[in-house]
């Protein structure tokens, strides 16, 4: 008879899920900073918090993402149990149109609110291209006035400069889809009688625009045309302009002149047979007064390249792009690039409610915005950790927890050794925490009412520098104090390691 065989355990892998990151104290910490000096602003703008849940349907989503031919149109879906089609939001604007349509008759008119939370797109993954990142918006809703999407521009100006990026290394960089809706009337691709037809088409220009940056104008051309093939192979289809049509398209990106006066004046000259692009050419004028009246010139400019890649504008559209230059993976200079955009989307309530509610508002990309924090100033700083109180007597663990206690009742971030082992081991452990004191308290210590504090943060230094056993004899990183002194005495030891 055959032994039986002992069956090999088959063990999930540990590894992280394809697109996705795992985030550390430090850098949870470094975010969470981040956040509360952005949303302090919005906050003093008169902007309300929301929280919305991370999965909707299918439908109140709706198909807006620029990766539609991506698995289920770029977003992570899913069919329920009762057959309805749920998904993960992509962006924290569909999730406001639904809330403020269930919810008009509660909420004042504007209604004006902050969000902050992760978003999750079904998109190719790639270098710092990451499946679940976080966003940071403020949205007005209910007011068509361009004084709304001014104010949105000027709060995101200083929303950067609260967060650590210096007035002069960013730019807001506005243009309005009814001009580009105008080109698109002009070339032919956009019917006012028929909006539906060629929607397709005008979504593959739109795409095409906003890679501007990254593929320069060629790159344009060719997805304005017939298509164009990446460095890895893969094929995009374009959007099938003739050479006028394409050349008309590319006129209006390159409509930028030295003053928005004179963009605009271009503008005006490539959208002159469409009305809805001239009354976004007023649109833009307003802006920029507006800005120059509160003193945002300099930090604001028209644009006719920024399109955005969501489907839902329809009219102004902004994005903040940091000016300053960093060094690639490949080592060569480049500017960091956009870190927050928005616009207008007049039509997102409507889906639900039938009625024209207009909106605006912006998101700022956490992630991009931290790691161009980390450009310019370098890594951040390491978290300090937890004073640590070392366990010398397993049984005396109510004295060391009630030393504990007495540090974090005094605000002191702290904890008691939680493993098995040696002093050797704790401090070991200690040092891996970043822990800046350490507390020794054996037998003989208890008995002569005193403590051994041990100044981690400070010892680290003058590890570094001290050659001599007299020299370390002679420096201060250990000393010992009254027990009655310990919350004391640590306070002071934290304060002198800075």
């Amino acid at each position: 008879m055959a032994k039986n065989k002992k069956q090999k355990v088959r063990r999930p892998s540990a590894e992280t899920p394809k697109g996705f990151r795992d985030y550390f104290g430090a850098e949870v910490a470094e975010r969470s900073e981040m956040l509360s000096a952005i949303t302090e602003v919005y906050h003093r703008y008169g902007f309300d918090a929301l929280e919305t849940s991370a999965v909707e349907t299918v439908e109140a989503l709706g198909k807006f993402l620029p990766d539609v031919d991506r698995p289920n149109a770029g977003v992570f879906a899913w069919q329920d149990e009762d057959e309805a089609w749920m998904a993960l939001r992509y962006d924290l604007t569909a999730p406001l149109a639904r809330v403020y349509a269930q919810n008009q008759q509660f909420l004042p008119t504007p209604y004006r609110r902050y969000a902050v939370g992760p978003v999750w797109r079904n998109e190719k993954p790639g270098p710092g291209r990451y499946r679940q990142f976080y966003q940071c918006d403020a949205d007005t809703v209910g007011s068509a006035s361009p004084a709304a999407d001014a104010e949105i521009c000027a709060m995101l100006c200083d929303a950067l400069e609260a967060a650590g990026i210096e007035r002069g290394d960013y730019l807001i960089r506005i243009n309005n889809r009814k001009v580009l809706n105008g080109v698109m009337e002009v070339v032919g691709l956009l019917n006012p009688d028929a909006p539906d037809e060629g929607e397709e088409a005008r979504g593959v220009v739109l795409r095409a625009i906003d890679k501007l940056d990254r593929l320069g104008p060629d790159g344009v051309r060719a997805l304005l045309g017939e298509g164009r093939k990446d460095e890895s192979g893969d094929y995009t289809k374009g959007a099938g302009l003739n050479a006028d049509q394409t050349e008309i398209v590319m006129g209006f990106v390159e409509a930028e002149r030295e003053t928005g006066a004179a963009t605009c004046g271009r503008l005006r000259e490539l959208v002159e047979a469409s009305p809805a692009g001239l009354e976004g050419v007023a649109e833009l004028e307003t802006i920029a007064a507006l800005l120059d009246a509160q003193g945002y010139s300099g930090r604001a400019k028209i644009d006719p390249s920024v399109v955005r890649g969501l489907g839902y504008y329809t009219g102004p559209v902004y994005e903040a792009e940091l000016t300053f230059e960093i060094i690639d993976e490949k080592g060569q200079k480049r500017q960091f690039g956009s870190v927050a955009g928005g616009g207008r989307y007049d039509d997102l309530v409507m889906r639900f409610t039938g009625q024209h509610v207009p909106g605006t508002g912006v998101s700022i990309g956490l992630d991009r915005l931290l790691a161009a924090l980390r450009e310019k100033r370098g890594k951040a700083a390491e978290q300090v950790g937890p004073v640590l109180v070392t366990v010398m007597d397993k049984d005396r663990l109510p004295d060391y927890q009630t030393m504990v206690a007495e540090l974090r009742s005094a605000g002191i971030r702290a904890e008691m050794f939680l493993g098995g082992g040696n002093m050797a081991k704790q401090l070991k452990y200690a040092d891996k925490r970043s822990s800046p004191v350490a507390i020794i308290e054996g037998g003989n210590e208890k008995d002569a009412g005193i403590v051994q504090l041990k100044d981690l943060a400070l010892g680290a230094r003058l590890a570094a520098e001290i050659e001599t056993n007299e020299q370390w004899k002679a420096q201060p990183a250990q000393i010992e104090v009254p027990r009655e002194r310990l919350v004391e005495e640590v306070r002071a030891m934290i304060a002198r390691a800075g």
